[in-house]
This record gives C-alpha cells, sequence and structure tokens, in this order.
C-alpha cells in the first residue's frame, strides 16, 4: 500500500519532520494536481495558472457569464446541467467586464476549468475561506449530478458553481476565485483509531490556558468550540454582518473599512443570542494544528444540536497552524448563521467538526511556508477585503 520516496520537499521550506511515505489512496498534493493539469486530465481555457494550485487543491475561476435562475437545483441523472439554466434561467450577465451578482440572487456560472478524471479519481469542493467569510454561498454542479460539491469517479466534462451571496451584493468577473475543489484517490475511510493516533503524534488540538484536551474528546470528527470570552483584553468575540452595506469586489484585497461593513459583537457573561438569519463571525475556542502529511475539513454543523451553521467554507490545508514546536497552532475563523429562531450560543460550546484525511504524499509546498497564505497564526480575522 506504500512505497519509499526519494524526495517530497523539492524547494526550501521543508518540514524537517515530514513523513517520507507515499500512499495509493488520499487527497491529492499539489505536485500532483500539477501533474494532472500537464496530462489534461485538468484543462481550461485560458490555461490553468500555477498560483491556482494549493497544498492540496485547486482554485477554480469563474467563466465568461453568468445565468440569473429562479432557484436552486440538481440537475439529476438525465439533465445537463445547460439544460436546467434552459429552463429555470431568466437572463444572463456577461462576465468578460465587471458585474454584480445581488444579496439573495441565485447564479450559475460555467467555470473555466473542465476535467477527464480516470477511474479511482473524485473530487469534492467547497468555498475558499475568504468566500465563506463574505457569506457567499457556493456550490459545485456537474452534469447529471445528484448530489452539490462532488466530482463523481471518472467524470469527464465541465464544471459549473451556483453562487448566491447571502449579506452582501458582490462584484465579480471572469476570474474570480470562489470555489476550490479537492481530488482524492480511492475512498479512504477516516477511522476514530487513527484520528487518536494522529492527534498522540502531532497534537491536532491545542486548548486555551494550559487545559488538556479530555480524554476521548478525539473520535472520528475532532470537536471544535467556540470562543465567547475573547483574548486581547477588550472583550470582543465577533462581528456581525450590517444589513445594509455597499458592495464588495471580491478581488480587491484590504480595500473595505470594517466598520462600514461590521459591528462588533460583545459577550460579557460568555453568552451570544444569534439574531434570526443574521451573519457573523466568531472564532474558535482551541488552536488547531494540520500536520504537512494531512489535510483537514471543517464539516457543517449536525442540525440536531442547535438552529444555526457553522463554517460554508471547510477546507483546511496541510500545514495550517502547525510547526515543529507542537505548543504553536492557528485558531479556525467560524462563519455562523442562525436560522428561523434567535439561539442562545455559550462560551466552549461545540459548534463543529473536523475531519482528518491523510494525502497520498507530502506537498511541494505547505499552508504558512512562503505561498502567500492569508489566515495562518490567525486568531479572530475577518477575510483579506477588509481594514481596521
Amino acid at each position: 500500500m506504500r512505497a519509499q520516496t526519494d524526495e517530497l520537499f523539492p524547494h526550501e521550506t521543508e518540514p524537517a519532520d515530514a513523513p517520507e511515505r507515499r500512499y495509493n489512496t488520499g487527497i491529492l498534493p499539489s505536485q500532483e494536481i500539477h501533474a494532472l493539469i500537464e496530462s489534461g486530465a485538468l484543462r481550461a481555457d485560458p490555461p490553468i495558472l500555477s498560483e491556482q494550485v494549493q497544498p492540496a487543491s485547486l482554485d477554480l475561476r469563474l467563466g465568461s457569464v453568468a445565468y440569473r435562475v429562479r432557484a436552486s437545483f440538481l440537475p439529476g441523472k438525465v439533465h445537463t446541467v445547460q439544460s436546467k439554466v434552459a429552463d429555470l434561467g431568466t437572463h444572463e450577465i456577461d462576465l468578460t467586464k465587471d458585474a454584480v451578482l445581488e444579496r439573495g440572487g441565485v447564479y450559475i456560472v460555467p467555470l473555466l476549468e473542465a476535467v477527464k478524471l480516470r477511474k479511482g479519481l473524485s473530487g469534492v469542493a467547497n468555498p475558499k475561506s475568504s468566500t465563506g467569510r463574505l457569506d457567499i454561498f457556493t456550490r459545485l454542479i456537474t452534469d447529471y449530478a445528484t448530489e452539490f460539491d462532488r466530482i463523481p469517479e471518472g467524470y469527464a466534462g465541465p464544471l459549473y458553481v451556483e453562487v448566491s451571496p447571502s449579506t452582501f451584493s458582490v462584484k465579480v468577473r471572469q476570474g474570480s476565485r470562489l470555489v476550490q475543489a479537492r481530488l482524492r484517490r480511492g475512498t479512504p475511510t477516516p477511522s476514530a483509531a487513527a484520528t487518536q493516533r494522529l492527534h498522540d503524534r502531532v497534537g491536532l488540538l491545542n486548548a486555551p490556558d494550559g487545559e488538556e484536551i479530555p480524554a476521548g474528546a478525539i473520535d472520528r470528527d475532532v470537536p471544535v468550540s467556540v470562543d465567547l470570552r475573547g483574548r486581547d483584553g477588550d472583550g470582543l468575540v465577533g462581528y456581525k454582518a450590517r444589513a445594509h452595506t455597499d458592495l464588495v469586489d471580491v478581488d480587491r484585497i484590504g480595500a473595505y473599512p470594517v466598520a462600514e461593513f461590521w459591528e462588533p459583537v460583545y459577550a460579557p457573561k460568555g453568552a451570544l443570542i444569534l439574531d434570526p438569519n443574521a451573519f457573523y463571525i466568531l472564532v474558535s475556542r482551541e488552536e488547531v494544528r494540520v500536520p504537512p502529511d494531512h489535510a483537514a475539513e471543517m464539516l457543517p454543523f449536525n442540525p440536531l444540536k442547535g438552529e444555526f451553521r457553522v463554517h460554508y467554507a471547510g477546507f483546511f490545508d496541510p500545514g495550517f497552524g502547525y510547526s515543529e514546536d507542537a505548543s504553536a497552532g492557528s485558531r479556525a475563523v467560524l462563519e455562523v448563521r442562525s436560522f428561523e429562531v434567535p439561539f442562545l450560543l455559550e462560551h466552549g460550546q461545540t459548534v463543529a467538526q473536523l475531519v482528518y484525511e491523510p494525502l497520498t504524499q507530502v506537498p511541494d509546498r505547505v499552508y504558512g511556508h512562503g505561498i502567500g497564505s492569508n489566515y495562518q497564526r490567525q486568531g479572530l480575522k475577518l477575510s483579506k477585503h477588509f481594514y481596521a
């Protein structure tokens, strides 16, 4: 099942203790994504840029047109996406120039990238971190799909993304990157025992103030709780999106003042009542660590445990929060939306679960090691579009 490899780190950013192994199944790292691009299994016009390749995922770009549709949909086993757009579409929007996608609208956008996956390869998609922090709801769709955010094993064809801005109207254009895809070889299934062994080896979570992670807390899913006390002494625990704001250009970095789009959130008693349909940026109580030979995904919260959803953008790259010093880590920013009723959230309440999966080999570039990662060593942090 595994074979030794001679050189896993052609670059100077090599983590010193990274396992030098290669596996037949798992998430594909950056070098294997590059190989798929070179082989034509991943293709686009214009060609895929090297900067789109992340440690364990590929950024996908909006194409030249967006279709405003009356409702979200899945094409089902006998329909293409374009045939459903023909039934549900209201008008086309030209993305070869700047275009505004209105808050509350539902849009289908063909992506520049297409795939031709061989047997044994499949994919899963998620919003990029900054997309989630803007509360832009995105879901990947393929022809004949019966599930969102899945590229079926052996699929060959175009890719589409459903885009629905929920809080801010946004400006986009051809080439804007709102969603990312991971490719997976085989169907490895994480187990509780494997996750516990990984935690014993690298420490997947660091609790604050020297607290120990309780025995038995690490299962197949690693629980993450919310911080409603704050660590900076000012009582700030999060941000709540303002209801009436200007639009946000998704490609403009550091262009918008925080105060015009967000109001600060305080929880003096360690509790916060979430307003119905409001959008919040909060932060985890624990620090998260993802070793270079694994990737993680934060799963949507179990609706049986509360009337809210956490973390729309769930991919955590290899190297997130990681260093050889086990005391290091990065807290997870939580994108939180309550539903129809107010909901009481309390400090330390479990709000999400992380699932760790192995890579087929350690990537040749890891998160935070000289690749322009925006959220390494983060605490409470808004998307990269805002400045204080």
